[in-house]
């Protein structure tokens, strides 16, 4: 059965990575969290604590804050809603106050004026490339760039943009191997980078040139490559970096859950990255349909099916898929405890909104 109800979306539709200005919008809200009303029509973003991780939806701010915590105390990304973009570096009062952003703030002569040194012309081309909306101008430049981690870390997401996995993963292992040097020359050129990341279907991530957004990165890579332990290393040491991120710990438990040869090791994993989960969103509810699939295998039946009833109690915003998924795995559990009689109620509540769901036909006629 498949589980994952956050799907990632198609890794190039959902790589963003356009530095121009693509005209004004206004931002507002607290110190790390942005509401941006543009062309596009309205956002949340928000920061999470101590990172340099910032994700956009289009939940409302009440619920993106009971999905990742309080915001962060700093806000640079969260100025870059419709991120990607290069701007220059927000002032004290910019950070603290709605601002306009300006279309086309980044002329040519703001480039000219850079002057940068010959080891650093590769990747001031590169952005201006960039800025002016020639991706490809900006890769050829950037491929020359990969000795500083900055042009790195562009030229991996100007990949992954293109489809081109073999080369995204080399660039931002190259990035990731330079970790102290990331963010250094654009910040010294008064620059700041925001890349645009699909983490899932209904939330993206807005990451700047540092280890975080290198690493959500290369999963994101690796998993299109389909190199899940790969993946899975780079999720863990995210999870190192901020322990209290739900996003990347749900990536991290799907791909664990997908494994074949999953262990009973994997089972109590997945317990231990759920400790302490409620049902504040569909995020949570995903974690807690894991949790009780994990406490199944590992034969807690009673434990898992009290996560199943708390879960369950919710269900606005939560998407007919995930909620079929956790009626359908309280009845099993409810047939492990030998209760045919409420296992055939939630599996004949499956069948008269879903006939064809799994193995519910084979099974209600089973059941007597």
């Amino acid at each position: 059965m498949g589980f994952r109800f956050f799907k990632r979306v198609n890794i190039l539709p959902g790589v963003t990575l356009n530095l121009s200005k693509s005209g004004g919008s206004v931002s507002a809200g607290p110190h790390g969290a942005r509401v941006t009303v543009g062309p596009q029509g309205s956002r949340v973003t928000l920061g999470i604590p101590g990172t340099g991780l910032f994700y956009t939806t289009t939940f409302s701010l009440g619920k993106l804050k009971k999905i990742f915590g309080q915001w962060s105390g700093t806000s640079e990304a969260a100025d870059t809603a419709e991120a990607p973009r290069l701007i220059e570096t927000p002032t004290p009062a910019q950070k603290t106050t709605p601002i306009a952003q300006e279309p086309e703030r980044l002329t040519p002569s703001f480039f000219d004026k850079l002057s940068p040194p010959s080891d650093q012309k590769a990747l001031a081309d590169g952005c201006q490339a960039l800025a002016h909306g020639n991706d490809d101008a900006a890769f050829d430049s950037l491929r020359q760039a990969i000795h500083l981690a900055d042009g790195a870390f562009l030229a991996g997401f100007l990949a992954l943009k293109k489809g081109k996995l073999t080369e995204a993963t080399q660039y931002l292992t190259t990035a990731a191997d330079q970790e102290r040097e990331l963010g250094h020359y654009l910040s010294h050129y008064g620059i700041a980078a925001t890349m645009s990341l699909a983490i899932t279907e209904e939330v993206s991530a807005h990451v700047g040139p540092d280890i975080r957004g290198v690493l959500l990165a290369l999963a994101e890579a690796y998993q299109a490559q389909e190199r899940r332990q790969d993946a899975v290393a780079c999720l863990e040491r995210l999870r190192q970096l901020e322990p209290g991120d739900v996003v990347v710990k749900l990536s991290l438990i799907e791909l664990l859950i997908e494994d074949s040869s999953a262990s009973r090791e994997t089972y109590q994993k997945i317990v231990q990255l759920t400790e302490g989960v409620e049902n504040e969103s569909a995020i949570h509810t995903a974690l807690l349909l894991y949790k009780a699939k994990a406490l199944h295998d590992l034969n807690f039946l009673d434990a898992a099916l009290e996560v199943l009833s708390e879960a369950l109690k919710r269900k606005k915003d939560r998407s007919d898929e995930l909620l079929h998924a956790l009626h359908y795995e309280r009845a099993l559990v409810y047939e492990g405890l030998g209760q045919g009689r409420r296992a055939r109620a939630e599996f004949e509540k499956l069948y008269a909104e879903v006939p064809g769901y799994e193995d519910v036909a084979a099974r209600l006629e089973r059941i007597s």
